[in-house]
């Protein structure tokens, strides 16, 4: 379900972080859904408990998760992230069209571009999305 890409820039925690929030929005992780123990996911990962801590914690400051003490973090809604995320994204789309009009982009080849990259996103995941 996670996994860590030793050839990436990026530190670990922000793999985790990047993982887990992909899998919460695209509803993989329930909500209120117990999220594995700090140490499981240590041991599973061959990593340090801090690095987990650190991104759950991050998790937490995005409203990812939720943590009850003495039981452990949990799987927060999501749909307001979700409906926050797409805002932002409908927002980045309105600010490139406006870029790739102004660099003389027909809407034709914009959109087949737009098109081209999307498909290739959904056939690296391994399916469509339509929702």
């Amino acid at each position: 379900m996670i996994f860590i890409d030793v050839r990436d820039r990026r530190p670990i925690y922000e793999q985790l972080v990047e993982r887990f929030s992909d899998l919460m929005i695209r509803d993989v992780l329930k909500t209120d859904s117990p999220m594995p123990s700090v140490r499981t996911l240590a041991a599973e990962l061959s990593i340090t408990p801090n690095t987990v801590q650190r991104a759950y914690a991050e998790l937490e400051r995005q409203g990812y998760i939720y943590s009850i003490k003495g039981k452990g973090s949990f799987v927060a809604d999501t749909k307001p992230l979700l409906k926050k995320s797409r805002s932002r994204i409908m927002s980045e789309l309105s600010e490139l069209s406006g870029r790739a009009y102004r660099s003389g982009i027909s809407e034709e080849e914009f959109v087949n571009a737009a098109g081209s990259c999307y498909r290739a996103h959904t056939a690296a995941e391994g399916g469509t999305r339509n929702d």
